[in-house]
């Protein structure tokens, strides 16, 4: 029998009370696979290779050991560092361990670009145990003299493959010139392209492969539609037609391009839908109007969400009940 087989409950975890505590708030029941394969992995100290998709329970299986590792404040500077690509992601996860650490006194920080630095390094300045940032941020603030690299005994690196795409492997390197050789790291990855494999064998000494679902493969939930049209313009009307449909809740259209993005948004508010219930992110958008557009997303206020592949890469919402792929995406694994 299979040590994930014997886990059923989060109790078999052998976490803290504070954090079953905060596990039972959130009304988590059962570990998901990669939760169940993970976390023991990561709490017995081992580099972890995750394969793992957005939506599987990836940030926990990684937040939880880490904060059980951590366990309380201690000392002024960071002991884990957390990287991702995007904004969004970094706050998701930030978000994930405010509500699982509620019940400990670990100190946390979000570090992104497109606002301005001050309350982050007002923050790093009272003392810090976890930083999550993107890899830009970081090293602006390092350069800075805001961040003590030193202490950091774990490195994550949240949708790897998706760094790679962005262009993050050179900040990735020179980050990892200054923080210590001594130290556990994580690498979790939606997909595992020969990339990644390089950066694995580079980054991780000995690691345990964890593996949940098979490459590019979409949930069992999920019920899947292909489309042929002739050409873009047919495809938003097309998107128009299918919007109008009752049984589309709440949905996200997806599109390669920034400007593609935007031009779907437009056609969408002129053709069909009150722009209330419409938004659109991309990099090129600041980031209070991306968090907002975000939150009011979630919170369903706003029906439809027009976003590029790459700025809504890792974000979790629930209750979506359609998703349109405008484009197929340039990393054709993402779709």
């Amino acid at each position: 029998m299979s040590q994930s087989e014997t886990i059923a409950t989060f109790e078999d975890f052998a976490l803290n009370r504070q954090l079953l505590n905060a596990v039972d708030d959130l009304g988590y029941t059962e570990p998901s696979p990669i939760q169940q394969k993970a976390i023991p992995l990561i709490l017995q100290g081992h580099d972890v290779l995750g394969i793992a998709q957005t939506g599987t329970g990836k940030t926990a299986a990684f937040v939880l050991p880490l904060l059980m590792i951590a366990k309380y404040a201690q000392g002024e500077h960071a002991r884990c560092l957390i990287l991702a690509p995007t904004r969004e992601l970094v706050s998701q996860i930030n978000d994930e361990i405010t509500q699982l650490g509620k019940y400990t006194d670990l100190r946390h920080v979000a570090l992104y670009g497109g606002v301005g630095p001050k309350d982050q390094t007002e923050t790093l300045r009272k003392g810090i145990d976890i930083i999550v940032a993107t890899p830009g941020r970081f090293l602006d603030l390092y350069s800075k003299g805001e961040i003590f690299a030193r202490g950091i005994r774990y490195l994550i690196l949240d949708e790897a493959d998706k760094m790679m795409d962005m262009g993050f492997m050179p900040q990735i390197r020179r980050i990892l010139e200054v923080i210590p050789r001594q130290r556990k790291n994580l690498l979790f990855s939606a997909t595992f392209s020969d990339r990644v494999e390089r950066l694995s064998q580079e980054f991780l000494e000995a690691p345990g492969r964890v593996e949940v679902t098979p490459q590019a493969t979409a949930a069992e939930t999920v019920e899947q539609w292909l489309y042929e049209v002739p050409n873009f313009r047919t495809k938003l009307n097309l998107l128009a037609h299918l919007l109008e449909n009752k049984e589309v809740v709440r949905a996200i259209v997806f599109t390669r391009t920034k400007t593609v993005a935007d031009n779907v948004h437009k056609f969408l508010g002129r053709k069909i839908m009150d722009k209330k219930n419409l938004r659109v992110i991309h990099a090129n958008k600041g980031q209070n109007t991306r968090m907002n557009s975000m939150e009011a997303f979630k919170a369903g206020e706003v029906r439809v969400l027009v976003s590029t592949d790459v700025s809504a890469r890792g974000i979790d919402i629930n209750e979506v009940s359609h998703v349109f792929n405008f484009d197929v995406p340039v990393i054709y694994e993402d779709y």
